[in-house]
């Protein structure tokens, strides 16, 4: 499938991008953010469930394959164009109407902090229609109410196609509350971004 003029609008209007996944979801997320261009002029963060500890090397794997500068999100860390963010373990981010970042210790949200739901969700009250979030494999329902926050607010939403998806849990069950604007394949998801 080709992708259509409105989806490329509207990528080109975001002022942020989401990523969120879970189980599966690396090696889609680390290939979007190695090709992503220089001159992005737009935010991005990565809500990956994952546990304390277990993200140094890979960290260090995104940062020195991005194009742009990349970073591990501290509390009110003010958010940046032309960075990528990723969401520490153990707090769950929020984004803040004044322009950066918080770190919130409440439980767990669908067993998972960071959650993608709490990122999402504050980034529909935030961002509204100037964002573009994008909900890959994973193996539970974290980010499928936060992604339809998102589209009822205007944002554009994509969910990996769950016949592409490692584990289709995660983006079938956002396709199941009509929270996605594209299901698109995996490789779909590629082009768009580097347009």
């Amino acid at each position: 499938m080709a992708l259509d003029k409105n989806i490329i609008d509207r990528w080109h209007n975001a002022d942020i991008l989401l990523l969120g996944g879970s189980a599966g979801s690396f090696k889609l997320i680390f290939e979007i953010i190695r090709n992503l261009p220089h001159g992005l002029n737009k935010a991005v963060l990565i809500v990956i469930h994952r546990k304390k500890n277990f993200f140094s090397e890979i960290e260090k794997l995104f940062a020195e394959n991005s194009r742009i500068l990349f970073k591990e999100i501290s509390d009110k860390d003010k958010i940046n164009t032309n960075t990528v963010y990723i969401a520490p373990a153990n707090y769950h981010t929020l984004i803040e109407k004044e322009g950066h970042f918080s770190l919130d210790v409440s439980d767990a949200v669908w067993y998972s902090k960071p959650s993608i739901d709490v990122s999402f969700e504050s980034a529909a009250d935030v961002y509204r229609n100037r964002c573009a979030a994008v909900l890959l494999s994973g193996a539970n329902q974290d980010g499928a109410d936060g992604l339809l926050k998102l589209r009822n607010n205007g944002s554009l939403t994509i969910v990996q196609d769950p016949g592409d998806a490692e584990v289709s849990v995660m983006p079938n069950a956002a396709i199941n509350i009509n929270a996605a604007d594209y299901v698109l394949r995996t490789t779909e998801i590629l082009e768009l971004f580097k347009r």
